[in-house]
């Protein structure tokens, strides 16, 4: 079972100094309405064939609009020999409302 982390978990862990992987499984066009600073992104349908730019010995955080996508993305990367993965639990749109208002939601 994938791990779930809250935007105020993870804002948590980046302001103590951790620095994991956050990986934006989004469309492009979704990045240009909203997104956070320092993520990798690669959208969903592009991963099976970009698994090797990731590190798998990194924690990996993956997020989306609101979780569902990222869910799947997590669980694949798991099955793929990732060892740390989590879910970000309901995506940017959790984010823009628990941790950053000041993020466009859509």
């Amino acid at each position: 079972m994938v791990a779930e982390l809250t935007p105020r978990e993870l804002r948590a862990r980046l302001d103590a100094g951790e620095e994991p992987l956050v990986l934006d499984v989004r469309e492009d066009w979704e990045l240009g309405i909203a997104r956070l600073p320092g993520v990798v992104h690669i959208p969903m349908r592009e991963i099976p064939a970009r698994l090797g730019e990731l590190q798998r010995d990194r924690d990996i955080v993956v997020m989306c609009r609101s979780g569902g996508r990222s869910m799947q993305v997590a669980e694949f990367l798991e099955r793929n020999g990732f060892p740390s993965v989590a879910n970000l639990r309901g995506g940017i749109l959790a984010w823009a409302r628990d941790v950053d208002p000041s993020i466009p939601t859509y």
